[in-house]
């Protein structure tokens, strides 16, 4: 099969204007703090799993979902290598620690499913431990939801060419190289095995209790709306009325006596450094425009 153009994959993905993004994702978010204080107030526990390969766009994703809401109800796990002592646990055990209680929302980068790829695909698991995982992954989740977990799971699928492209961005940008690794270059030359490795976890934890939704996520921002909006679309919350709040008077000061600024250490005023070396940067290029003014005159 002769290989597909990279260019012509990319220019075939339709991205989604930036400033039509961003209004719909500021009312998707204003949704996101809605279902928020239902979970809060009506006791729900929401279980929100993402998964997809390296640089599919996962925790971008889960970065708009968390950007205005409360780090006390929604919250982040994302594990890191179990410890020598988690390795000889049930495999399920140390996630469990990170499930919800009532009135809270765990959003999982990445899950349980690292046995299905990355542990699989780089031989972290025998295969014992593969074909038991994929038999006790249906039964535990189906436990979860019948003990009234809301339970969504994301995978986040992306091209060969739009994952090079994003590794090759990453590796040129100071700001954002921490996030290759060399497991993630790995993945480059076993883009099949992990494509396999996808396919048979389908085959297997696709269940009607707790099904797969596939993100297409070659255009990221188009990836993250519809995202957004199908989690919203599939839990039956409501607007939560909170009682009407206004802010008390402040109290008239009486004998407190603030004590002296120089009693306290205070961080330098890097602010105002960076406005005068601003100022006088512009003042010095105005300065040398005019001087070449007068020149030309």
């Amino acid at each position: 099969m002769p290989k597909k153009d990279a260019t012509a994959e990319q220019e075939a993905v339709t991205r989604i204007p930036k400033d039509l993004y961003e209004k719909e994702l500021y009312r998707l978010q204003a949704e996101l703090v809605q279902l928020q204080e239902w979970v809060r107030l009506e006791g729900a526990r929401v279980v929100v799993i993402f998964e997809g390969r390296d640089a599919a766009g996962k925790g971008s994703a889960i970065k708009r979902v968390t950007q205005y809401l409360n780090p006390r109800v929604a919250s982040i796990v994302a594990l890191p290598m179990p410890s020598d002592r988690e390795r000889t646990e049930w495999y399920f055990q140390r996630y469990i620690a990170h499930l919800p209680a009532a009135g809270e929302i765990r959003l999982f980068d990445r899950s349980w499913y690292n046995r299905a790829g990355v542990e699989r695909v780089m031989g972290f698991c025998t295969p014992d431990e593969y074909q038991r995982f994929l038999h006790q992954t249906p039964i535990f989740e189906k436990l979860l939801v019948e003990d009234g977990i809301i339970l969504r799971k994301y995978w986040f699928s992306v091209s060969d060419a739009e994952q090079e492209k994003r590794f090759q961005s990453r590796m040129e940008d100071p700001m954002r190289r921490w996030k290759l690794s060399p497991m993630d270059l790995e993945s480059i030359t076993r883009w099949e095995d992990y494509s396999r490795a996808k396919d048979e976890m389908l085959i297997h934890t696709d269940v009607p209790e707790a099904p797969w939704y596939i993100v297409e996520a070659d255009d990221k921002r188009a990836a993250r709306l519809n995202m957004i909006h199908h989690l919203l679309s599939t839990i039956p919350y409501f607007a939560a009325v909170r009682p009407p709040m206004a802010l008390p008077p402040r109290p008239r000061s009486t004998d407190y006596e603030r004590p002296p600024r120089e009693l306290s250490t205070y961080v330098p005023d890097h602010a105002a450094d960076v406005v005068a070396a601003h100022d006088a940067a512009a003042a010095a290029k105005a300065a040398k425009r005019a001087a070449k003014g007068a020149i030309q005159q």
